[in-house]
């Protein structure tokens, strides 16, 4: 499917090998957005899914995504300029390590649905494979710039394979990155828990909000909390 619509904005993603997925709007979705950000930053943007989403839910006035795949990077700034909130959207052509050299920014939110294949993992296409490699983005660079982008009392989301949970929450506690909440996600109320999603901030929480996502009850039959969710966005919930 080269379009992708949703209720407000549809994704153009015939050039790239990063298609929309639940991940990516799962992110979107979930995102904690009440502390009302000012500037959002998107790493690793493919198709401009999450930063559309954000500028959906928010009255954010800048909101920069980061791509450094050419062909995902061209297709996210179509998608900006076809959307509703173009002004408020800007990409760049970058990777992490450039990026950050010369920071010029704080960002209230920073999201990323990072690449998570490891190394063993190769397919033909190198384009995908770039996509969802861990080398091309590992968790410690990550963390590395939420913590010099991210403002006092910013907030930095991901999602990433629940295995990774605890290794990811022990890196950021390095960087003195506390989690305030977390959902694991399960594809059905039978399955194992498959991905986490992670918010941090700079203030060591002794609250933090912690609960379990179930996307279907069965094929195709969502559940309430997960139609909950995603209604803004997907044309049938």
């Amino acid at each position: 499917m080269s379009k992708f619509t949703f209720k407000q904005f549809s994704i153009e993603q015939d050039k790239t090998a990063m298609k929309v997925g639940t991940d990516g709007v799962l992110l979107g979705a979930w995102a904690p957005v009440n502390h009302n950000p000012f500037s959002i930053l998107d790493i690793g943007a493919g198709t401009g899914i999450i930063a559309l989403m954000l500028a959906q839910r928010t009255f954010s006035e800048q909101i920069d995504a980061l791509e450094i795949d050419e062909e995902a990077y061209e297709q996210a700034v179509d998608n900006f300029e076809n959307s509703p909130w173009g002004d408020r959207l800007f990409c760049f052509h970058a990777g992490l390590d450039e990026f950050i050299e010369e920071p010029e920014d704080e960002y209230d939110l920073i999201v990323s649905n990072p690449p998570f294949y490891a190394e063993d993992y190769k397919t033909e296409n190198e384009q995908r494979d770039l996509a969802r490699f861990q080398d091309a983005m590992p968790f410690e660079e990550l963390i590395e710039a939420a913590d010099l982008l991210l403002s006092e009392n910013g907030i930095f989301a991901l999602i990433i394979p629940f295995k990774e949970e605890d290794k990811f929450i022990s890196l950021a506690k390095e960087s003195e990155l506390y989690p305030v909440k977390i959902t694991r996600v399960k594809g059905t109320p039978t399955s194992e828990i498959k991905r986490s999603l992670l918010a941090f901030s700079r203030n060591e929480n002794p609250e933090i909000e912690i609960d379990e996502l179930i996307i279907e009850i069965d094929r195709h039959v969502y559940t309430p909390e997960y139609i909950e969710l995603t209604k803004e966005f997907y044309l049938k919930m």
